[in-house]
């Protein structure tokens, strides 16, 4: 159902006994549902987009816009330059426009050099693009940029060994610099910034992980093991985690471990989330987990809970879960709890129910 066919269309004919010039005129009135926006079925809509027509269906329904700033947790800036974009009778409008430039760098090579560059890397094949690019010189009385040269041995893969080329090049792209967490300003408000680790523990032989979370801010926390430490099972711990905080987690942090990466990577990536990483052999950057994880060790798996079954462990685990963000006074929010802390200090649609069941 689009939005279009929210609307209520239907005609009236205006009964003045032809007394006037618009005696008998058939008049179309249009009106749109309120809501519609949340009624509509958006599979075409990306993440983002859909986050934004919530806004603006929050916003139809209060009519206030500084309440659906605080709802959100964005800017008012952010919201009217979208509100000024939005356009309900077409919801791509709230899609990103791309940013690529409307006049890139054309392709400068021209054909005659081309072959001249493919014949001289040919020739001297563990030359680099600097000396055949002076050779090119002596050669043809004409110059040539490095960039131009790298390009078309690029182009035709005119490398010695290819193979050792391409894994040279996954290992450049792996290591590339990573944003860390120091980057970050942090913004007191639930969700902003979640930490995410891996605590390992053996039981009877068998090695188990579990995964845990929590809320930078207000303390909320999540945890979950599983039977290995595939990318798979961090990609399903954090879509239950955007699941039950209501999709309104911004950013993350977690260390370097190789369960963060593959699939938790593309996850990260179509709920647009902010990716941090803590550095390496530094704890204290990801702190309020590590504190997480030891309460988890003393007021939970110590007291004889620890077993290598999932599921079971898992039950009991939520069990401990709920009495911590409910009931459990902490004493970094003023001895309240944690839903306690987000109640009174946040404005979210995030409820006990919803949350935790």
């Amino acid at each position: 159902m689009t939005l279009q066919c929210c609307q209520m269309i239907y005609g009236k004919r205006i009964n003045n006994r032809g007394r006037t010039r618009y005696g008998g005129c058939m008049t179309t009135l249009t009106y749109v549902l309120p809501g519609a926006a949340s009624l509509a079925s958006l599979p075409r809509l990306s993440h983002e987009a859909k986050k934004r027509l919530k806004w603006m269906d929050y916003y139809h329904k209060c009519r206030n816009v500084s309440r659906t700033c605080r709802y959100f947790g964005i800017s008012r800036e952010t919201f009217y330059e979208w509100r000024r974009r939005y356009n309900p009778f077409r919801l791509e409008s709230l899609e990103e426009k791309s940013r690529r430039p409307k006049k890139t760098r054309q392709w400068e090579v021209k054909r005659e050099q081309e072959l001249r560059i493919i014949a001289l890397r040919k020739a001297h094949v563990r030359w680099g693009k600097m000396k055949i690019k002076k050779l090119y010189h002596e050669q043809y009385r004409e110059e040539i940029s490095s960039w131009a040269v790298q390009r078309v041995i690029e182009k035709h893969g005119l490398y010695f060994c290819p193979e050792k080329t391409e894994k040279l090049r996954k290992k450049r792209k792996a290591n590339q610099v990573k944003k860390r967490i120091t980057e970050l300003i942090k913004e007191k408000r639930t969700g902003f910034l979640l930490a995410l680790d891996t605590v390992v523990r053996y039981w009877m032989g068998t090695k188990r992980y579990i995964l845990t979370a929590i809320d930078a801010h207000g303390k909320i926390a999540y945890a979950r093991m599983y039977p290995s430490k595939h990318s798979k099972h961090a990609r399903d711990f954090l879509l239950r985690l955007n699941y039950l905080l209501n999709e309104k987690i911004e950013n993350v942090t977690r260390d370097n471990g190789t369960e963060f990466a593959g699939e938790f990577d593309v996850a990260m990536s179509e709920l647009g989330l902010g990716s941090y990483y803590s550095r390496v052999k530094t704890p204290t950057d990801n702190a309020v987990n590590e504190r997480f994880n030891r309460t988890l060790e003393d007021e939970f798996i110590a007291l004889g809970n620890m077993t290598s079954d999932c599921d079971f462990f898992n039950r009991k685990l939520t069990e401990w879960l709920i009495e911590y963000n409910f009931k459990r006074p902490h004493q970094a929010l003023a001895y309240m709890t944690p839903m306690e802390f987000h109640e009174k200090y946040q404005v979210s649609g995030m409820s006990s129910s919803f949350t935790w069941y």
